[in-house]
């Protein structure tokens, strides 16, 4: 099982974090604002990886903190589940509709970290969230994940269905890229011999 839990306390944040990679898609999470909360669950549940997080920020400042460190956390643990990244399958790409928008993104598992950000979101928040702050989170999981990842908007009007195309999208391009191929289990999927 591909399965890590991890911790980060700060003087802005204190996490606690746990992640299957081989889960069903079960979600418990507490980040401390409601509309990130429901794009964190539908991450769960669409990556199929089983997650929990638990998040206590500084709220009264804004949530800047609390989804960067969350990202930082998330991504760290990402990495730390694949291991060698042996059999996995590295590329994957999904284009996702969410009602008007559509979402496509792509992703290299390289030990590269790079994202090409490309969402039009038109209002500052969603409910309580900054919208900028959804660059930050996949700013903060590709910079410790050591991904490559292009989120890219083809069309889309309402910024919850642009916010929730991006992370289920983002979400089932995870879950085919970390699938492992039986037939290459014992191989890592670059001709560096390492990821």
């Amino acid at each position: 099982m591909r399965t890590v839990e991890l911790s980060r306390k700060t003087a802005e944040t204190d996490i606690a974090l746990k992640l299957n990679l081989d889960g069903n898609g079960n979600a418990k999470v507490d980040s401390g604002n409601g509309f990130f909360d429901h794009m964190l669950t539908l991450f769960a549940k669409h990556s199929k990886f089983d997650l929990e997080v638990a998040c206590k920020g500084d709220t009264n400042v804004d949530f800047h903190h609390s989804a960067e460190d969350i990202g930082i956390v998330l991504g760290e643990a990402f990495k730390k589940a694949l291991g060698e990244m042996k059999g996995i399958t590295r590329y994957a790409d999904t284009t996702l509709p969410m009602d008007e928008a559509l979402i496509l993104t792509a992703v290299d598992i390289s030990g590269r970290s790079y994202l090409s950000f490309n969402l039009d979101i038109p209002t500052e928040k969603i409910g309580d969230f900054d919208s900028e702050l959804i660059e930050e989170f996949f700013n903060a999981f590709i910079r410790k994940a050591e991904i490559t990842l292009h989120i890219n908007q083809l069309a889309g009007t309402n910024s919850h269905h642009i916010a929730e195309g991006a992370f289920k999208s983002f979400a089932v391009t995870l879950k085919k890229a970390v699938e492992i191929q039986q037939k290459f289990k014992d191989e890592v999927p670059s001709t560096k011999g390492v990821l």
